[in-house]
């Protein structure tokens, strides 16, 4: 159980109310870059779907796994490897032998066997897999994460609304995406709060010298100073990073929830000692306190050029153990119902070898999975020819994943921001239609 302290997080609430804050905005004549009815009619709608209550868990595999090797097992065939498959407790669907776990479980899972995305290089590609659509300049779309924080987030929660969790080493693609522009047009206020592998905030406790009351003088200062400054000069830059700035005392007061060691032992030992099982339950513990968003990410294990079956040998029975205890887990704590959990990288693996035994990238044909809030369980959508080189039926690209993430939410994936003197920008194109059978 969540007490009243976890929930508080302690502290003192510095946020503005999202409305009360647009409302300021017009008073004052600086919404300049969005229509102000375009951005009331948003902050309506977050409304409204806040008190629903929904969270995302993004387990996201960096790198990419294979799909033969997981989701969509070729045994016997030319391209299949080494590895058989096993039968689910879904009527004759098998998964791949190292995921007996996974396999128990596949009444709760909705695997598409189907997508077919286009980037085959991994910036661009992760780029593509978190946002939907690519950026039009001179725009950035936001993240996954961003747009869940902006729309499902609680006015009044003290966590941040987007967490970040990676034990990502120095100098991996996945590390240069990091640096980009995550919250894109929608500003620093939904940019995600990121914790790498030290299980710990860091750097978000006073200096010595300085005291509470200091602190809350010296951020009042800036804040007037600040304010001052955006108001001459109309920044939208400046209102991002006031947003940032104003959630500092919110993060100091929650720290300790981002510590594992503050979590019961007995839960670490569930879940594993490897870095993506630990972050996996510290983004359960973080969703449970307040958060609405939280990814994980493994750093870039999952490209496997070289020796692909002997990697996913090690790399598979993790995930297939991290995936079927955190379902277990979400579950007993009657969370998975308003919990979206997705699976995935940014696209799959060759259905050949290369000449150092390893699967290159592989865009055309590739699988994920998906669990919990608004998703039917149960189901296999899609599938790919008898080698794995094309889809065969049902193919699914980034916007249809994208529409059909926000329909199992409950954000209306149609919706638009109005940018002055540039087309309408929606959450996913207009076309792109939710894939109704994996929906409840």
């Amino acid at each position: 159980m969540v007490s009243k302290q976890q929930r508080d997080c302690g502290g003192i609430d510095h946020r503005w109310h999202r409305r009360s804050f647009l409302e300021g905005m017009a008073a004052g004549g600086l919404v300049s870059a969005f229509s102000f009815a375009g951005l009331m009619a948003q902050e309506q709608a977050a409304e409204q779907i806040e008190q629903r209550g929904k969270k995302c868990l993004l387990l996201w595999l960096c790198g990419a796994p294979s799909q033969f090797e997981t989701w969509d097992p070729k045994p016997g065939t030319a391209t299949g490897g080494p590895f058989g498959s096993i039968p689910t407790a879904l009527p004759g669907v098998h998964f791949g032998e190292m995921m007996p776990k996974c396999a128990r479980i596949a009444d709760r899972l909705a695997v598409i066997r189907s997508m077919s995305t286009e980037p085959s290089e991994h910036f661009q590609a992760i780029d593509m897999l978190t946002r939907g659509e690519p950026p039009r300049p001179p725009f950035t779309r936001p993240i996954l994460g961003s747009v869940l924080a902006q729309q499902l987030a609680r006015a009044d929660e003290k966590m941040p609304p987007f967490v970040l969790l990676d034990p990502c080493p120095e100098g991996n693609e996945f590390k240069a995406f990091k640096a980009g522009d995550w919250s894109g047009w929608l500003g620093g206020e939904f940019a995600p709060v990121r914790s790498g592998g030290e299980f710990q905030l860091k750097n978000v406790t006073l200096p010595p010298g300085v005291e509470d009351l200091d602190h809350v003088e010296r951020e009042a200062l800036r804040r007037f100073l600040s304010r001052r400054y955006e108001n001459e000069r109309r920044s939208e830059a400046a209102g991002g990073y006031n947003a940032a700035f104003e959630r500092v005392r919110d993060l100091m007061s929650c720290a300790p929830l981002f510590d594992l060691e503050n979590l019961p032992e007995r839960d670490r030992e569930r879940y594993g000692p490897g870095a993506f099982a630990q972050h996996a339950l510290l983004a359960r513990h973080l969703l449970e306190n307040g958060s609405t968003c939280v990814m994980v990410a493994n750093g870039m294990p999952w490209d496997c050029h070289v020796l692909n079956h002997e990697i996913h040998q090690m790399l598979v029975p993790e995930l297939d153990h991290v995936v079927s205890v955190l379902l277990d887990d979400l579950a007993d704590r009657g969370m998975l119902e308003d919990t979206l959990v997705l699976i995935m990288g940014e696209f799959g693996r060759t259905p050949w070898l290369n000449d150092s035994r390893g699967r290159d990238h592989y865009p055309r044909a590739w699988s994920m999975a998906m669990a919990g809030a608004g998703v039917r369980p149960g189901v296999v959508y899609g599938a790919t020819d008898p080698l794995g080189f094309d889809v065969s039926e049902q193919k699914v690209d980034q916007r249809r994943l994208f529409a059909t993430i926000y329909r199992a939410l409950g954000i209306d994936h149609t919706q638009g921001y109005n940018i002055p003197g540039f087309p309408q920008f929606h959450l996913v194109e207009q076309d792109a239609l939710p894939i109704d059978e994996v929906l409840l």
